[in-house]
């Protein structure tokens, strides 16, 4: 059996692979593609301060990583609850954000029953303690 801290690791690597893979598959969408060219997406405009705020929601997994290994238990836990609900929160929103495709669809779903699993394993570690 893995310890949790391991187990939380491997998730986020699982969840960080998931967004990655998303984000290329949408690159091979031609509808998508014709979209980013024009810096126009769905009626979202790709410029530098979008960008910023899409690769600091994205460090947010890649440092979880880290943290999940290296953090003592009790911030372990909070840091993974807190990622935990930003990535779902920001993962729900984005089905209210252009047309979803199949495969996002697919890749989102995946991705919130990830990071809730990890908000729920999370918060019964934390429970544990103050047990």
């Amino acid at each position: 059996m893995k310890s949790r801290k391991e187990l939380l690791t491997i998730l986020w690597i699982f969840v960080t692979l998931n967004y990655l893979y998303c984000d290329l598959i949408g690159l091979m969408d031609a509808n998508l593609l014709r979209q980013y060219l024009t810096g126009r997406v769905d009626g979202l405009t790709i410029n530098e301060p979008f960008l910023l705020g899409a690769g600091i929601l994205m460090e947010i997994p890649i440092a979880m990583v880290l943290l999940a290994t290296v953090l003592p238990k009790t911030a372990n836990g909070w840091a993974n609850l807190v990622a935990g609900c930003i990535k779902t929160a920001v993962m729900i929103a984005t089905f209210f954000m252009g047309s979803a495709t199949l495969y996002y669809i697919f890749f989102a779903s995946i991705e919130i029953a990830t990071t809730l699993f990890i908000i729920m394993y999370a918060w019964h570690w934390l429970k544990e303690e103050v047990a």
